[in-house]
């Protein structure tokens, strides 16, 4: 029997229309509220967001200056190739880090003002590593120290006050990583490029001008003038005791604190708001260490000093909140036995 001679037969047999089973309506499921919490937005009277401004505006315009007025003698394209190497290592690491942490994106959920401000550290590094390694024609080495300097900030972090944080300085270690790796063919950029158009006349000036923005913007902004204080202090008193004990010529230890390159390290790499203490004696304290490590290094015969000081100086710190992290996780497990060791999220995520 057909259908059409069923229903009719149905029809006959009830005497009303036989019922039609509809199809069962699909209800779409509720979206999922996303519970990870926002990012915030940078405000614009943030003494942190106006140091990274001021050192980023710093840094473009020494550039800027290095290839039209001073000497800069490396490809003038390769700022901006470094530029978008640093951009495209960061929003890479950034999107890997959110997925796995589970949480948003660093920038978004603010437009335009938050990738500006989430790329302003960024800009900074990928400029100093191309500013201050010298590679000749190869850019490779060069974008190696950028991607290292990026990618150290995720991967070498340590709990400070409670936060996971990154302990090394990001465009020093950048550069000694690239110089261990390219040791043959790279080195530091030669401090005469500073200068190397200027007349005699001005080129005194030159210092001068870097170390007034830069005092400015480290008393200013940074708060960094007590780490400052330690450098230079014990800069001088290393100098001291190896020309005392060790028969160092006096004057060839010191002159260094007259270069412009000496000048630059001390006002935009080494005060680094990231990587550095923030109380005033833990400050003075950092930059004396540094000091002291470079002596040892320069009896040694080291070279590239600074910047291996600088690193060897960030990495014990690091060691050290790890290691205070550890005492005191194994003490609180020791006094409560059997509880539970509370640890915050990023720690957790950390240790897993």
């Amino acid at each position: 029997m057909t259908d059409v001679a069923r229903i009719k037969t149905e029809r006959v047999d009830n005497g009303r229309p036989p019922l039609v089973k509809s199809a069962p309506i699909s209800v779409p499921p509720r979206p999922v509220a996303d519970d990870r919490p926002p990012v915030p937005r940078v405000d614009r009277k943030d003494p942190r967001y106006l140091a990274l401004r001021n050192f980023a505006i710093s840094m473009s315009v020494f550039n800027v200056l290095g290839y039209t007025v001073l000497g800069f003698e490396q490809p003038w394209l390769w700022p901006i190739l470094a530029l978008a190497v640093g951009y495209t290592a960061e929003i890479a690491i950034e999107l890997v880090s959110a997925w796995a942490t589970r949480r948003r994106l660093g920038f978004t959920g603010n437009g335009v003002w938050g990738v500006y401000t989430f790329l302003l550290p960024t800009h900074i590094t990928a400029l100093a590593v191309n500013m201050l390694l010298y590679a000749n024609t190869k850019f490779l080495p060069v974008a190696f120290g950028v991607v290292v300097a990026i990618g150290g900030k995720t991967v070498l972090r340590a709990p400070i006050k409670g936060k996971m944080r990154h302990f090394m300085n990001p465009s020093n270690l950048g550069i000694t990583v690239t110089l261990l790796a390219y040791g043959s063919w790279v080195s530091i950029a030669p401090p005469y490029e500073f200068t190397e158009n200027v007349p005699d006349l001005f080129r005194i000036f030159i210092p001068m001008i870097i170390i007034t923005a830069g005092t400015v913007l480290n008393a200013m902004l940074t708060k960094k003038v007590p780490l400052i204080v330690g450098w230079a202090g014990g800069f001088a008193i290393q100098a001291l005791l190896r020309h005392y004990i060790w028969g160092v010529a006096l004057w060839s230890a010191l002159a260094v604190m007259i270069g412009v390159a000496f000048v630059l390290f001390t006002n935009y790499m080494i005060t680094d708001p990231g990587t550095t203490p923030s109380s005033g004696m833990n400050q003075f304290m950092f930059g004396s260490s540094v000091a002291m490590v470079y002596g040892v290094l320069m009896l040694f015969n080291v070279v590239y000093t600074l910047f291996f000081a600088v690193c060897i100086v960030c990495l014990a710190r690091g060691m050290y909140h790890w290691a205070r992290w550890l005492v005191d996780r194994r003490r609180t497990a020791t006094v409560t036995p059997g509880a539970a060791v509370h640890t915050t999220p990023a720690l957790e995520v950390a240790v897993r």
